[in-house]
């Protein structure tokens, strides 16, 4: 192993560290769940005569099939780079997949504002706000929460620099 692969490596370990596993299961689950909901609201939004109705839902459908692609390649089995889209997604930082998933959904909203547009991308657009949470990294236990408390008492006490003194 080289040495960049050695730190490519490292670096994972300690951002896959940053998320729980439950919490990266959630995100996937929100975007299967997302991405069926896109397509279905996709497919019944081009079923009409507008030619933006039309143009929202091709561009659910495409978000739906961005979210199966990036979170669940097993579910494009039949297409060759479906693991290499999959692996460079995991590689990215959570705010990243956050702003990519919310850009996605918020896009089709934006050329056509119907009840679809806007039930269609909902779940695909919460499934970005979590990715993007994830950002934040884990919370701290009650232990860490106490540490720092009493830091910061002991901080407090030898600290005077919020005391004025007024010459009388």
């Amino acid at each position: 192993m080289t040495s960049e692969e050695q730190a490519t490596t490292t670096k994972a370990k300690t951002e896959d560290e940053s998320i729980t596993w439950w919490y990266r299961w959630m995100c996937k689950g929100g975007a299967l769940v997302g991405g069926v909901s896109c397509a279905f609201a996709g497919l019944f939004n081009c079923i009409t005569i507008n030619p933006l109705n039309i143009i929202a839902g091709v561009w659910m459908v495409m978000n739906a099939f961005v979210l199966f692609l990036c979170e669940a390649p097993f579910c494009c089995q039949f297409i060759e780079f479906a693991d290499v889209v999959s692996s460079r997604v995991e590689k990215l930082r959570p705010w990243q997949k956050g702003a990519f998933y919310c850009g996605m959904a918020v896009v089709p909203v934006l050329i056509s504002l119907t009840f679809t547009t806007l039930l269609g991308n909902a779940i695909p657009f919460a499934t970005g706000v979590l990715c993007g949470l994830g950002s934040l990294g884990k919370k701290g236990g009650a232990t860490t929460y106490n540490q720092l408390d009493q830091q910061k008492q002991g901080n407090e006490e030898t600290d005077t620099s919020d005391v004025f003194f007024f010459p009388s």
